[in-house]
């Protein structure tokens, strides 16, 4: 099981990279107490509207390690996840997910589709991921600003 500590260690280091992106949304991938990849949304940068932090994260563990690494690893995301990237969350195998800010938040802020990824996740029937919200939310929001 991870610590709290550790979780929180984690996503302060994905609040880190959203603060460096072209919209405040970071993510971190870690696995075994180790980073094995960050992202950042680079959706201006790379004129890619794909290119969410979570997207660009999972494609960074892709591309050095294979798919099959992200299996059993933890995505801390500073946003409740897009269906898209939920969906891609699930598609990788991904193990457990946890995030900042929910879409409920966000949405007061920005737009936003309107999915809760816990809905995309029980709709999944061939695999189990574990969700947690809600951490360092504030800190997450305040990207906004």
């Amino acid at each position: 099981m991870i610590s709290r500590a550790t979780d929180e260690r984690f996503m302060r280091a994905a609040l880190k990279e959203a603060a460096l992106g072209d919209f405040p949304f970071g993510a971190l991938i870690a696995q075994d107490g180790e980073t094995i990849a960050t992202g950042r949304n680079l959706g201006e940068t790379n004129d890619d509207p794909t290119a969410h932090a979570e997207m660009v994260a999972l494609r960074g563990v892709i591309a050095a390690y294979g798919a099959a690494r992200l299996r059993d690893s933890t995505l801390y995301a500073t946003g409740e996840p897009c269906p898209m990237c939920m969906g891609a969350i699930i598609w990788c195998g991904v193990g457990r997910l946890v995030y900042a800010a929910s879409i409920e938040q966000l949405a007061q802020r920005i737009g936003q589709i309107e999915t809760p990824c816990r809905d995309l996740a029980r709709r999944a029937s061939f695999t189990e991921i574990c969700i947690e919200g809600g951490l360092l939310a504030d800190e997450a929001m305040a990207l906004f600003d």
